[in-house]
């Protein structure tokens, strides 16, 4: 079976997962079931699909019949497609195994529906990223929306209805900056291909304008400040499955297929805007999670940041294009790809976590949960390893791309221009700075959620998830080190896919078990080595506690902490304020811009209310006055056609011959 075949069975069986789940709503569980396992099948040969193509090197290329006379369905499975397919089936993949048991709770409230929607949102991702047409990208973009809202929704209670209306809303704002950029490129070129927007021939003025439009659209989907209002309602809104798919952030390839691929990236300060937008989301993003006791919104914030992080990247990456230095475009590229991929990875490791904790004590507050740790050991290790990897801990993933994307800062820094001479290591500082709340930010989560004492007797009851979902966490806890350690490998792959986006000889990335930025002299690194000194370093600590007598020598006979004299309470315990309250008081003004943004976000979703009060007027008076005349009217007609209803076989066989006659006669003429 060829590359080809592979990604057509991958499509065919979302599409057969998400018809043959609505087809066995009422069955229930077997609807799940259904769901799930065409869903990781679909993603399994998606998988394949892709490594083949980054492997080989060899692109693929489908022309279909189209739908429309003008545009031409056409699948093109590049570099950059095969690697964010690659993105979406590594998470659908984990997510599939995981709703075996976790959608239990939709069984009996339509669950043939929640997987036709779940298939029908994948799929529309990964033939959105296929599709080398800007007409039948806009139909799956907006599929994959509609698919997102309905799934926010799903649960039906006035918050998940008045979060998707915001996310509907701003989406739909997003999507209308997108088509305007694309209309303008149709316009100069009289095609929606891909292929004839890269050759298009325009002034700057319009590229500038074509830029600005499709970063606001595609950036605001993406969840960039100060467009995030939705992100933390939709995501503590939605199904845990559904905000780790989301983590998959398909908004990024389409800023890059247009500023990068389309535009050539060929303006510096489009780079800077780009650089500068990501630098700022980062800092707020994770300034804002960690201000948050919602586990489920603090994770949302999160992804601002990490938003952000990327977007440094291939603002870089754009800066290197623009200023002639295709070394630097790579790299910033590389970093961008690389921390997509990982933030997918432990973002969607994160979500599930959090998931299989409201699985089982129902509530989001960090603050009734704690000592998790002991009833939940499997979900507190995903967690824990979740929490190190996007803090950017060594040697797990989050730390090689942000490693990455500091070397791709510090050469910008080198260029003749002093603008980046002088920006570059402040942006370097505040990626420091978001590392370093990042890492705060997460002591905290898994601190108060998963260590010191039970804060609620839901809490002290819980018990540990079933197997498949620790299954599908344990997939992506092994994603999470296999890009860490296996950097040396898989960096180079996606460095070929950063150069055959901008058309460039491949960049020398790494040597053996050592990663550098282009060049060894600049810096080196080795995941591998680092993971054996730690694993050295423990087995030395573990060494001397044994030459101190072992663990036994240690320990405590009481296990009460000690609490200078008074009798201990849980009440002692650092709580999800305490330790967000230095940085409350130190950046106050920033929370009051927050809260102000959570106002617009307020005041946006009170419209869904008025809205709903509005088609429920417009109902009453469609049943009243059109519906309800209609009906009267056939009632009437009804008595009167009764006549001819005599209870005579002979008359109907009457009036069977008759109408037999007419439609002779009219067939005739």
């Amino acid at each position: 079976m060829n590359v080809q075949q592979l990604f057509l069975l991958s499509v065919f069986l979302y599409v057969a997962g998400a018809l043959g789940s609505l087809a066995m709503n009422r069955v229930g569980k077997a609807a799940n079931y259904v769901s799930a396992i065409s869903t990781f099948t679909a993603a399994i040969a998606g998988l394949i699909s892709t490594i083949i193509v980054l492997v080989r090197e060899t692109p693929i290329v489908t022309e279909l019949s189209g739908f429309v006379p003008f545009a031409r369905f056409t699948i093109e499975m590049d570099h950059l497609s095969a690697f964010m397919i690659l993105v979406i089936s590594l998470l659908a993949a984990a997510t599939a195994i995981f709703t075996l048991t976790y959608d239990d709770q939709y069984v009996g409230k339509n669950a043939g529906i929640f997987g036709f929607l779940n298939n029908s949102y994948i799929l529309s991702m990964v033939l959105a990223v296929a599709s080398s047409n800007a007409f039948y990208f806009l139909v799956f973009w907006e599929i994959m929306t509609l698919a997102s809202y309905f799934l926010v929704v799903v649960k039906q209670d006035e918050e998940a209805i008045h979060s998707g209306f915001v996310y509907f809303a701003v989406a739909h704002a997003a999507a209308t900056a997108i088509i305007i950029s694309f209309v303008v490129l149709f316009l100069y070129t009289g095609s929606f291909s891909f292929t004839d927007f890269r050759s298009v021939e325009i002034s700057q003025a319009t590229k500038n304008l074509v830029f600005l439009l499709s970063f606001i659209g595609f950036g605001t989907k993406a969840g960039i400040v100060p467009f995030h209002i939705w992100l933390p309602r939709t995501y503590s809104s939605a199904p845990s499955t559904v905000s780790a798919l989301m983590s998959t952030k398909v908004a990024i390839y389409g800023l890059i297929r247009v500023g990068v691929d389309f535009l050539g990236a060929s303006v510096w300060w489009w780079g800077l805007t780009v650089l500068t937008i990501g630098a700022i989301s980062a800092f707020l993003g994770i300034l804002y999670a960690s201000g948050e006791n919602d586990l489920s919104r603090q994770l949302a914030y999160s992804s601002t940041e990490n938003v952000g992080i990327i977007l440094m990247g291939i603002g870089v990456g754009m800066i290197g294009v623009a200023s002639g230095q295709p070394v630097l475009g790579v790299l910033g590229i590389l970093a961008g790809l690389y921390h997509l991929l990982n933030h997918a990875v432990f973002k969607g490791l994160l979500f599930l976590g959090t998931g299989s904790i409201i699985y089982r004590i129902g509530t989001k507050n960090m603050e009734e949960m704690g000592g998790l740790a002991k009833q939940m050991p499997w979900t507190g290790f995903a967690f824990l390893t979740g929490a190190l990897a996007i803090s950017a801990i060594p040697p797990l993933n989050g730390f090689v791309s942000e490693w990455f994307l500091y070397q791709s800062l510090f050469m910008a820094g080198k260029s003749d221009i002093m603008t980046f001479k002088v920006l570059s290591p402040l942006f370097a500082v505040m990626l420091a700075l978001t590392g370093a709340l990042a890492a705060m930010c997460f002591v905290k989560a898994y601190g108060v959620t998963f260590v010191g004492p039970f804060r609620s007797d839901r809490a002290r009851e819980a018990r540990e998830v079933p197997v498949p979902m620790i299954a599908g966490m344990v997939i992506l806890v092994a994603g999470c080190i296999v890009l860490g350690l296996g950097a040396p490998m898989i960096a180079p792959y996606i460095g070929i896919v950063a150069s055959a986006l901008l058309g460039t000889n491949p960049v020398w990335v790494s040597d053996d078990m050592m990663v550098f930025p282009g060049s060894n002299s600049q810096a080196m690194l080795s995941t591998p080595l680092m993971f054996l000194l730690l694993i050295g370093l423990v087995m030395f600590s573990l060494f001397i506690v044994w030459i101190q007598g072992g663990m036994k020598a240690g320990r405590r006979i009481d296990s009460v902490p000690w609490a200078c004299g008074y009798a201990y309470s849980s009440r002692m315990a650092a709580t999800a304020n305490a330790f967000v309250q230095p940085l409350r008081i130190l950046f106050h003004p920033i929370y009051l811009l927050r809260n102000a943004l959570i106002g617009l976000g307020n005041k946006i979703a009170s419209y869904s209310k008025q809205a709903v009060d509005y088609i429920d007027r417009l109902e009453l008076i469609w049943e009243n006055n059109i519906y309800g005349l209609l009906a009267r009217g056939m009632f009437h007609l009804g008595k009167r056609v009764q006549v001819i209803q005599v209870g005579n076989v002979q008359v109907y066989c009457m009036y069977i011959i008759i109408t037999l006659v007419v439609l002779l006669i009219t067939t005739v003429r």
